[in-house]
């Protein structure tokens, strides 16, 4: 459970270390603009997922099990959060994530990182390309400038609310958001490495001060930005509320962990390296205990920048401390700026994002499952959409173990997760 920063001292040197901090920047510059929008997509502020990427981000490669791992804040907690933060409020979803946070450290210290492999990947594939979806759907509120209504974060009822509201349509978000998007998924295409959705982002919202356009901003919707981080402080912790929270603890543990041991998995096969799945979990677990002390979401490991730093250089974990300090310094030096960004475009990123996180281009290899993969794929991916993800990964695990059960004499497919590096 030694932490791979330990490992990579021992011979490290001033060639590496330029390395390491031009993939730092490099994926700051990505993080910075997705931290804020999948804090916003999931009912916090942008300061929320600016000290996640922060917090997390130093933490989980200060003390994690892999070279490469970008630890902060991901798509895939939006529709936990968001649901999180509705019923108990954000200080909910803080002792939430602190509780998870020790749920992790426990799972390191009796080296459970080896179950991964007992979750059934039509499982993980269901709900991730059933959290895309509603990601998707979501993030329509502000691409078409419907700031004035309120859209249920559930698709059943969003999606009858953005139709009721279709004649409030704003052309001028809609203009900001289809451009922002088109070039975004341009750059992400052409130059994968290249942290293009930034440049995207800016160019954008220095369009919509410039000329300037009715649009919503970070500014307009949620006021300046703090520069640098807020003081700590411990979420109310009584006997009551931790267990009214437990469930949702355990959710998020449970997603932290199989996001960051798969992201190091993906990691792994790109620099042929071998990750410490137990040391990864404790870093994880720090991460989220300490977090939410500051304000911060869940944290996690996190695959299409853990790839992005892989591709520009990183070969070792000060990559990802660098990362991290970078972004504080951003935050420091330039917080006034990040008003400036457009609700549009921050959703266009968002959806590209979900675009690319649902892996239209596998639907081929989906259809040729085995017919018990493939009936689990789909019952996962609708139980995320019309119940919740606890329910659907619950029943989809159940019932993974169920057909592993069947197929006793059958002897089990490798483990092999696909490379989501592009999300």
């Amino acid at each position: 459970m030694k932490p791979k920063l330990l490992t990579t001292l021992k011979d490290y040197s001033w060639r590496l270390f330029f390395g390491d901090a031009l993939a730092g920047i490099t994926v700051a510059l990505v993080a910075l603009p997705l931290s804020i929008a999948i804090a916003i997509a999931s009912g916090a502020t942008p300061q929320a997922g600016l000290v996640t990427a922060i917090i997390g981000g130093f933490l989980i490669s200060l003390l994690g099990g892999s070279k490469v791992q970008i630890g902060g804040p991901t798509g895939a907690f939006i529709v936990v959060v968001a649901g999180v933060i509705a019923q108990f409020g954000f200080d909910g979803l803080l002792l939430a994530t602190f509780l998870a946070g020790f749920i992790l450290v426990a799972g390191g210290l009796v080296r459970a990182g080896r179950f991964i492999l007992l979750v059934p990947e039509p499982v993980i594939e269901g709900f991730t390309v059933g959290i895309a979806l509603i990601i998707g759907v979501s993030q329509l509120k502000d691409l078409l400038g419907l700031s004035a209504i309120k859209v249920p974060a559930d698709l059943i009822h969003g999606l009858p609310a953005l139709w009721a509201a279709r004649g409030q349509v704003n052309s001028s978000a809609v203009v900001v958001g289809i451009v922002a998007m088109a070039g975004i998924a341009l750059l992400r295409r052409r130059i994968p490495w290249f942290p293009g959705s930034l440049l995207v982002i800016a160019a954008a919202s220095a369009a919509v001060a410039l000329i300037p356009m009715p649009v919503d901003t970070i500014y307009s919707r949620f006021g300046a930005l703090p520069a640098g981080l807020p003081p700590p402080h411990i979420p109310h912790v009584s006997i009551a509320r931790i267990g009214e929270l437990l469930p949702s603890a355990f959710l998020i543990a449970f997603l932290a962990a199989v996001e960051s041991l798969l992201s190091a998995i993906v990691a792994d096969r790109m620099i042929e390296g071998s990750h410490r799945s137990n040391a990864e979990l404790l870093a994880q677990g720090a991460a989220n205990i300490v977090s939410p002390l500051f304000g911060g979401l869940p944290a996690t490991g996190a695959i299409a920048r853990t790839a992005t730093n892989v591709r520009a250089g990183g070969r070792t974990p000060m990559a990802g401390i660098v990362h991290a300090v970078t972004i504080l310094l951003v935050v420091i030096a330039a917080a006034p700026l990040a008003g400036y960004l457009t609700m549009p475009a921050l959703a266009a990123l968002l959806i590209v994002t979900a675009w690319l996180m649902s892996e239209p281009a596998r639907w081929s290899e989906r259809m040729s499952l085995p017919a018990g993969d493939r009936a689990l794929f789909f019952m996962t991916m609708i139980l995320t959409v019309v119940s919740n993800l606890t329910i659907a990964i619950a029943v989809g695990s159940g019932a993974g173990l169920g057909l592993r059960l069947l197929r006793r004499n059958v002897e089990p497919a490798a483990w092999n997760p696909v490379d989501r590096s592009k999300l």
